[in-house]
């Protein structure tokens, strides 16, 4: 499925684990409560889409662009990334633990109660970023853009 054309897909709940995904655009794509574990989604276009409780633990997302995506309490633990584009984008709630974002753009977006326990935040563009009650022990926070 690599580089695929899913816009506007509706993939509520489906199990997408371990899939390579590389480039594809899934651009306002609904993957509400999607199995995404361990999915490659490296330089993947996820521009609006709706990722709500979406399970992407370990998944590979280095350079994906997640602007405006919705986020709220997905389970991002151990994912990578770097380099990824998510300005405006909602992870109220969402679970980064030790995730790595090393140089990823999150001006304006919403880490409400997010926990970044452990998680890898070198040059991240945190501008206008909400951190309100979220988890930072243990987070990395090394050349940042605050």
């Amino acid at each position: 499925m690599r580089g695929a054309h899913l816009t506007g897909a509706n993939l509520t709940g489906a199990d997408l684990t371990r899939v390579n995904l590389k480039g594809a655009n899934l651009a306002i794509a609904n993957l509400t409560r999607a199995n995404l574990t361990r999915v490659y989604l490296a330089e993947a276009d996820m521009e609006g889409a709706d990722l709500t409780r979406a399970d992407l633990a370990r998944a590979n997302l280095a350079g994906a662009n997640l602007a405006i995506a919705n986020l709220t309490r997905a389970n991002l633990a151990g994912a990578n990334l770097t380099r990824a584009n998510l300005p405006r984008a909602d992870l109220t709630g969402a679970n980064l633990k030790g995730a790595n974002l090393t140089r990823a753009n999150l001006a304006g977006a919403n880490l409400t109660r997010a926990n970044l326990a452990g998680a890898n935040l070198t040059g991240v563009n945190l501008e206008e970023v909400n951190l309100e009650g979220a988890n930072l022990e243990g987070t990395i926070l090394h050349r940042n853009n605050l």
